[in-house]
């Protein structure tokens, strides 16, 4: 089932991606809904971010492909940290250019979206605490990491993290391609079948630190391939059964 969030009219609604066409639905993501009988054609309505997390647990160095690419060790645990959801925004919409910045890198990712309540889960019940998967862009100011040895200021600037097309709930984490293209050009091709921790691991790991609530994202770190974006580029993220999540950069 494809979920999506979109906006018609001056209206913020729910609903379910059968082709191109969206059907409405009453209630939510998280709580229970019905399917109603509206319907409207995707190229209609403006796409928003599919959800709305309360946070974005972020995932460092969990690609083996990546961790070759860096000549890094490969971690024994996962190495997490926190993006604000203020810096949440949704398909087509720009990714703001710091003025303290000289070089904002993409980072596509597959983002793990939570269907209720996680807190202490062991990895073989993960799967139920899982609403779906979506495309996320880890957005950085690659200079200011760099500059300030941790990673809150260079990942926590408003827009950065895209999010979308929708919520794809009917799919296997396992083993989808991943890429993104600049201006066309790919820049980062693999597989999740690369991932050092898998999802479900991920959400054990994570939710016997914090709860993990309703809407939030795990973002599940970058294949390799990671660079530079600049003003006026259109990037294209995209992981394979759950759509491309295009945005520009000014």
């Amino acid at each position: 089932m494809k979920l999506l969030r979109y906006s018609y009219n001056d209206k913020i609604q729910n609903g379910i991606l059968e082709k191109d066409i969206i059907k409405r639905i009453k209630g939510d993501f998280f709580s229970g809904f019905q399917i109603t009988e509206d319907e409207i054609n995707l190229n209609s309505v403006k796409l928003l971010s599919p959800t709305t997390p309360s946070k974005i647990v972020a995932v460092g160095l969990n690609y083996v492909d990546h961790a070759k690419e860096l000549k890094m060790e490969i971690p024994k645990n996962p190495i997490i940290f926190i993006k604000p959801a203020s810096t949440v925004i949704g398909p087509e919409d720009p990714i703001i250019y710091p003025e303290c910045s000289t070089q904002v890198d993409y980072e596509v990712e597959l983002g793990i979206v939570i269907g209720k309540r996680a807190k202490n889960i062991e990895k073989n019940e993960a799967e139920e605490y899982i609403l779906g998967y979506t495309v996320f862009n880890d957005v950085t100011a690659r200079d200011l990491q760099r500059n300030d040895k941790q990673w809150t200021r260079a990942k926590s600037f408003d827009t950065f993290a895209p999010i979308g097309p929708l919520i794809e709930t009917s799919i296997d984490p396992f083993d989808l391609p991943i890429s993104l293209k600049l201006n066309g050009n790919t820049r980062q091709n693999s597989s999740t079948k690369n991932m050092i921790f898998n999802c479900y691991e991920l959400v054990e790991f994570i939710s016997g630190i914090m709860p993990l609530e309703p809407g939030d994202v795990i973002a599940t770190v970058t294949p390799p391939g990671v660079g530079p974006m600049n003003r006026g580029d259109v990037v294209e993220a995209k992981v394979e059964g759950i759509g491309v999540l295009k945005n520009y950069v000014i």
